[in-house]
């Protein structure tokens, strides 16, 4: 995986080009854009990233790469299985949550044959995080905890599209659960939703008592 040396100018250019390919798309997103934006001199953009399509692929493992960390540390705790699941939920929801501009932008550019290249490092780093929920949940088998009928790589878009579905209709859920302010949306998220998840992932994991 691409290693990125970040610096502050490096890390504000990140950050206004993750608004704007949020807000505009990649396409739809110039350099001269993220430039006039972070009131630097275009040049710069490209002496730092070379082309946009560097500059996402940057962007993708600035905001990715510490969940990877998260998780090799996590498997390294002295946990049981099922805690060690229920922390790497908690994980992957607070970190959609907070990084949802990222998430948005690789949503869209996923089902673009244009930037397969580009997202090949997320796709690596896909494959990382997947060895580490694996490495969990062959410990819980082995202990006799899981089932072993489990298909590891449902797991995570099982927790991803229970969380993809309840943002996509925020307004829907905003009306019917009464989260009328963006804390009480975001506190529902890390409370409710997470253990909403972390119960179904568990029904799929333990043997039926």
């Amino acid at each position: 995986m691409l290693h990125i040396e970040l610096n502050e100018k490096k890390i504000q250019i990140l950050k206004v080009a993750e608004k704007l390919f949020s807000d505009k798309g990649f396409e739809g997103t110039s350099i001269r854009n993220i430039a006039k934006e972070a009131k630097i001199n275009i040049a710069m953009v490209s002496y730092y990233f070379g082309s946009k399509e560097r500059l996402l692929e940057s962007l993708i493992i600035y905001r990715t790469s510490d969940l990877k960390l998260q998780l090799e540390n996590l498997l390294q705790e002295n946990l049981e299985p099922i805690d060690k699941v229920n922390k790497l939920i908690e994980l992957y929801i607070n970190k959609i949550n907070c990084n949802g501009g990222i998430f948005r932008i690789m949503h869209f550019e996923l089902t673009s044959k244009k930037r397969e290249k580009t997202l090949n490092h997320f796709t690596e780093l896909k494959k990382g995080n997947l060895k580490s929920l694996e490495s969990i949940i062959n410990e819980g088998q082995e202990k006799g905890v899981f089932r072993k009928d489990v298909i590891i790589p449902l797991i995570t878009p099982t927790i991803l599209g229970t969380f993809f579905h309840f943002h996509m209709n925020k307004v829907f859920f905003e009306k019917i659960l009464n989260l009328n302010t963006e804390a009480l949306y975001n506190n529902y998220i890390k409370t409710h939703l997470t253990k909403h998840i972390q119960q179904t992932i568990k029904a799929l994991l333990v043997y039926e008592n």
